[in-house]
């Protein structure tokens, strides 16, 4: 056990308590009777504080030049190098997420870093011909304004970063909000923006529950953008939100994610994509996979080989290293995968290995759930359309490549894919034919990389990407300029010709 952190609300530059003095825990999901660190519980006030603060940095914020405030963030990038394993044995404890997961959460943090300060001399507008004689035209991308980051657990430094680093590289000043579970990670990312030097109000740190300190960033009228990492069903009550208040948002939510193994697959590839893609991070990412969609001729040979493999899977702590599964990472999340469990067997569905909470030891003093294989899934069932956000694989057995595409697509979601196949002829037509956002061959159904675009299809989201350089659609408008130079009154859209 250790002694807790401290965690403060971060607004215009100091670090203060929440207005109501009340505090809330963050406990180890590995040995929950170890606090990790308290928090502020803030409320409507501590949000006005935080919005006001970066209202007002905003007026400067977005005259500093672009390459200017990119120096800031490179700095950032520098200090997260040097304290990466600090982090990530924090995160670890937090979280539950293994080691090598966790430095991985905060190189990613590195890694956008460099790439967005990189962004900070491009933002590329464009310049292309007038209709008219003796005018110039052009494009630029100009700041939103205030914005709200709303993040999860899961990855509770990468997130924050892909939202707050671009965001600030494009003028605006920004509000995070971190998920209640890991406010010790987001208390030590905000200490290193701070480091860095950036100036206050620029970015503020907001501690609390979603439904109060959330909820009131999404309908502060000082807000101009809200980006959303969570929950389809919280996503789509921001998004009505905004939309109501003509407020941006950006939202990235649930997946259903499948990998297809076709009867040419290489088998040991495809086996050690699924185990890592479905029980990486305890099956707690929105890019888990949940389905594999498996060709009948390798159906019962590749089931044997996961279940080999999946019952050599270590449970423990993130932080000790021998363990390959970490923890859920609270109560409520253990019991909703618990009830699908129940939800299979009441389908019909067949468990193969686990399906049960995990208690042996000293598991008994976290949220462990065993890795859990399901069989004889049908396309139909909840449990092949809901995201379960946890360690659990449900296999869909198909006769041909068209039924393993439709079954892919036969879900509310569309983020992360993946296909298995030495035939070209069908990794293009995957390619074209898969309803995702990502699309993989030969590989399991994991993330983006920092330069690439992240973001899914249908449920998933509402149309944005975040990273690459589509992000900076998500936190910059776009301003048309014309340069009249003619000395004389010309119309556009007036037919002026003769004929």
């Amino acid at each position: 056990m250790t002694t807790p952190l401290v965690c403060r609300n971060f607004i215009n530059g100091e670090w203060v308590k929440a207005t109501t003095g009340d505090v809330l825990e963050s406990r180890n999901p590995s040995d929950r009777r170890e606090v990790v660190a308290t928090f502020p519980h803030s409320g409507n006030i501590d949000v006005d504080n935080a919005v006001s603060s970066a209202r007002q940095a905003y007026h400067s914020w977005r005259l500093i030049p672009a390459p200017a405030r990119a120096e800031y963030i490179f700095k950032v990038g520098e200090l997260l190098s040097q304290q990466k394993e600090t982090i990530a044995l924090l995160m670890s404890r937090e979280m539950g997420k293994c080691l090598p997961e966790a430095r991985g959460d905060v190189q990613e943090g590195i890694d956008w870093a460099f790439y967005s300060a990189g962004e900070g001399r491009r933002l590329f507008g464009q310049t292309t011909p007038s209709e008219m004689p003796n005018k110039f035209a052009m494009t630029m991308r100009m700041p939103v304004g205030v914005c709200a980051l709303i993040t999860p657990w899961n990855f509770p430094v990468a997130i924050p970063c892909w939202k707050a680093m671009p965001a600030l590289i494009c003028g605006n000043t920004v509000i995070l909000k971190p998920a209640e579970d890991t406010p010790a990670c987001a208390t030590k990312l905000v200490e290193i923006f701070q480091a860095a030097g950036l100036p206050p109000g620029v970015i503020n740190l907001v501690h609390g529950v979603g439904e109060e300190v959330g909820k009131a960033l999404v309908e502060h009228p000082d807000i101009n953008l809200v980006s959303f990492t969570g929950s389809s069903e919280t996503g789509s009550q921001v998004g009505e939100i905004c939309g109501r208040t003509h407020k941006r948002v950006c939202l990235e939510m649930g997946g259903k994610n499948a990998q297809v193994v076709m009867e040419d697959a290489d088998l040991d590839l495809a086996l050690e994509g699924a185990v890592w893609g479905a029980f990486g991070t305890t099956g707690q990412r929105c890019t888990a996979t949940s389905r594999l969609i498996l060709h009948r001729d390798i159906k019962d040979k590749f089931t044997t080989m996961l279940q080999e493999r999946t019952s050599q899977l270590r449970l423990g702590a993130g932080y000790e290293p021998q363990t390959e599964i970490g923890p859920i990472i609270n109560q409520k999340q253990l019991q909703r995968v618990k009830t699908y469990l129940d939800i299979a067997r009441s389908e019909g569905a067949k468990v193969l290995i686990g399906g049960e909470v995990a208690t042996a030891g000293e598991l008994q003093h976290g949220y462990f759930f065993q890795p859990t294989i399901l069989d004889e899934v049908n396309p139909q069932m909840r449990v092949a359309k809901e995201e379960i956000f946890g360690p659990v694989v449900s296999l869909i057995e198909v006769d041909n490549f068209a039924s393993a595409i439709a079954v892919l697509n036969s879900t509310n979601y569309g983020l992360s894919s993946s296909i298995y196949t030495q035939d070209v002829n069908r990794a293009f037509a995957a390619m074209r034919d898969i309803e995702a956002g990502i699309t993989y061959i030969n590989g399991p159904t994991i993330g983006a990389e920092v330069h690439l675009p992240f973001g899914g299809v249908k449920s998933t989201g509402n149309g944005h990407r975040e990273a690459g350089t589509a992000v900076l659609d998500v936190f910059t408008e776009w301003k048309t300029v014309y340069v009249d130079f003619s000395s004389s009154l010309q119309r556009a859209q007036i037919d002026n010709r003769t004929s």
